[in-house]
């Protein structure tokens, strides 16, 4: 029996290398940096690929955004907080960037904390052993107290703890999302998993007044989704809830009659989650607009964001 023989590589057909469609351009390229220049500039230094071009592709809508008078919504887990990004909210607040706040259940926890005593973040694995884990006693007392209230005054539960923050003026309220954002008229929905928060076993909680709040905060939450028309979702740090939520405050505005087909969504956490990945940044956009994921650290990219969008409508007032 004969040997295989090679195949002929006579005969292959080629063209020019300029003809072929590629992927990468020099025009691409990163550009050195320049020392004293400004951050905008250190943006646009980035190269024009993957991650780079969606982080100033996302810069650039959220200024067209603002610009617009359209809406820019953030949706953020409590890592967010953890991690020492209130004032660069606050920031992005108080200059007309942000347009309305989504926290979790544990949101509220951390930056009430914060508020009160400079201090948040207990070591769990310490105390669960012991039995101590989440049951400080101004936690569970100031915040199952304000929803209490505001479920009688019949506001959403991010607005009874933003009163109640402002009301007690705590030390450390200026670094605050709620009292902040209760001060300048943002709204601040919390959207709660009952029995995923701390306040939840602590004697004074009330199941009626958590539900009755948090599903006001969800109706208001809808209606800020359906002026969502050319705007922003941005999704900060939350895997599961505030994804699920804004899907379904999606569903309820577009059945309702709202256009709602062409805007920005934006998810940016450590890693990618199956449920942000479908629920904010594919699902959303597949009648219009366009979605984004930005994989890092909370610390360091939020801030880079933020940078970039301040530097850039600045500019656009020159």
């Amino acid at each position: 029996m004969s040997p295989i023989k090679p195949i002929s590589l006579e005969g292959l057909g080629s063209y020019p290398l300029k003809e072929r469609p590629s992927k990468v351009k020099i025009d691409d390229f990163a550009r050195p940096w320049t020392k004293g220049d400004s951050f905008s500039r250190w943006l646009e230094c980035l190269p024009n690929v993957l991650a780079a071009r969606d982080l100033k592709e996302i810069t650039r809508k959220i200024i067209k955004a603002v610009l617009d008078e359209k809406k820019v919504v953030l949706a953020m887990g409590a890592h967010v907080i953890k991690v020492g990004l209130n004032p660069v909210v606050i920031d992005l607040v108080e200059r007309g960037v942000i347009s309305a706040i989504a926290m979790n259940g544990a949101g509220i926890i951390h930056d009430a904390e914060l508020a009160m005593v400079g201090q948040t973040s207990e070591d769990v694995a310490e105390e669960l052993g012991s039995g101590r884990f989440g049951v400080a006693e101004e936690t569970g007392k100031y915040l199952n107290e304000a929803i209490v209230e505001g479920a009688k005054q019949g506001w959403g539960l991010g607005r009874a703890v933003g009163a109640m923050l402002a009301k007690k003026d705590f030390p450390h309220n200026s670094l605050s999302i709620l009292a902040r954002a209760y001060e300048a008229d943002i709204p601040v929905t919390v959207h709660v998993a009952m029995g995923t928060d701390i306040i939840h076993f602590h004697p004074s909680a009330d199941g009626a007044s958590i539900g009755k709040t948090s599903h006001l905060d969800f109706r208001i939450f809808a209606n800020m989704i359906s002026m969502l028309e050319g705007g922003v979702f941005l999704n900060l740090g939350s895997a599961v809830i505030l994804p699920e939520v804004f899907l379904k405050a999606l569903s309820l505005v577009r059945n309702l009659g709202f256009k709602v087909k062409n805007f920005t969504t934006v998810n940016m956490d450590f890693i990618k989650h199956y449920r942000p990945m479908t629920n904010v940044v594919e699902r959303p956009t597949r009648e219009g607009g366009k979605g984004y994921s930005l994989v890092g650290h909370h610390e360091i990219m939020f801030p880079m964001l933020a940078a970039g969008v301040i530097e850039g409508l600045e500019s656009k007032k020159k």
